[in-house]
């Protein structure tokens, strides 16, 4: 499909592998997210492992009409990383694969790499190129993003983590005739990027739900209150908590939603949960949603965290209107969202679902871009 001449990307090129370069190959196959997110590579990696690759794998992917790349520094012949395609399948569509090793990481090399190899594979006719990432390798979807590739959805448990759990798989493509531009996010991450991003006033810090907050979450889920106000209310399950931490950074990079949590700015600690979903980019408008542990309450922390979102949100976004919905006797939300700055405008009589196959009106606010 491509000739094996070396392609230069930027700071980096991409060239045959030689045994020279097993060494720190294997050094770079030693780290955690390399293994994690790509359960082929053996675990722990050796430099016999590194051999093996460069003498039997990549011979292998030419000649069946794939591309093996080792992308390297292209003053210092450091090894930075690798990059590829698949064998193209019967109607010559290909896949692109990479990593990068540690200390490569953060520079812009992986784009480079993979936006050289594209257009080095378009030009030579290939139609459509796939990048497919697990849900939760977020870095792995900023690189598609950044190189022109559109998110075009999920594989469900399409992936495996070391041949033991399943997992589901964010599908990103592009063609020959897309322009290739960067994709910029609707939503982007809060200042410091995921997962470490962060927005705070000094008494509530909203940071991105992580699958490190499930037990949170799910306990959260559990609340009397907070279950019964949930649309539709349904019993939270464990499973579906944890869903929602895992696919919170895919479903926010894509424009999806954002689900955040609020914690205590002192301790950390988390104290509940804030989201906008129901995004229509058209009308540059996403809905409101919050709740908060009941040990929590009585502070003015959702009104705190309503109002950080809601500002970030108009300067650093297209929403030019964030809407909400409440039940008419939830004073408590009621009180919130005034002291937030949003208004009432109308009751919708039966929209919500309530328990049972009883249906409940909706009062429905909205705070408008300034």
């Amino acid at each position: 499909m491509l000739p094996q001449e070396a392609i230069l990307a930027g700071p980096a090129v991409l060239r045959l592998p030689v045994e020279g370069d097993a060494d720190q190959i294997a050094r770079a196959c030693s780290d955690p997210d390399i293994a994690r997110f790509i359960p082929f590579v053996p675990s722990p990696y050796t430099r016999d492992d590194a051999l093996a690759w460069i003498t039997k794998a990549v011979p292998a992917a030419w000649e069946n009409g794939g591309a093996d790349f080792l992308v390297a520094d292209a003053a210092t012949g450091e090894v930075l990383g690798t990059a590829g395609l698949k064998p193209p399948d019967r109607f010559g569509v290909t896949e692109v694969g990479y990593w990068l090793a540690p200390w490569a990481r953060g520079r812009g090399v992986a784009t480079a790499a993979v936006r050289a190899l594209a257009e080095r594979a378009f030009a030579r006719g290939v139609p459509r190129i796939g990048l497919i990432a697990e849900v939760d390798n977020i870095p792995s979807q900023q690189v598609a993003q950044r190189c022109g590739f559109s998110h075009e959805g999920v594989l469900r448990a399409a992936g495996s983590v070391r041949g033991e759990a399943r997992t589901d798989l964010a599908v990103f493509g592009r063609l020959a005739s897309d322009p290739g531009d960067p994709i910029t996010p609707f939503l982007p991450f809060f200042p410091g990027g995921f997962p470490g991003g962060s927005l705070t006033d000094g008494v509530v810090r909203l940071t991105p739900l992580t699958a490190a907050d499930a037990a949170d979450y799910f306990a959260l889920a559990c609340v009397p209150d907070v279950r019964d106000s949930h649309v539709p209310p349904v019993e939270p399950s464990y499973a579906g908590s944890e869903a929602v931490c895992r696919y919170a950074g895919h479903l926010w990079l894509t424009g999806q939603r954002a689900d955040i949590a609020i914690r205590d700015a002192r301790t950390g600690e988390f104290a509940g949960d804030v989201q906008l979903t129901g995004i229509v980019p058209p009308l540059g408008q996403a809905m409101l949603g919050y709740s908060l542990r009941p040990e929590y309450r009585g502070r003015g922390m959702v009104t705190r965290a309503v109002n950080l979102l809601a500002e970030w949100a108009f300067a650093h976004t297209p929403l030019r209107r964030i809407v909400a919905g409440t039940t008419p006797g939830n004073t408590a939300s009621h009180r919130v969202l005034e002291r937030a700055g949003f208004t009432r405008e109308h009751l919708v009589k039966g929209l919500l679902p309530g328990p049972g196959d009883t249906r409940l009106d909706d009062v429905q606010w909205a705070r408008t871009r300034p």
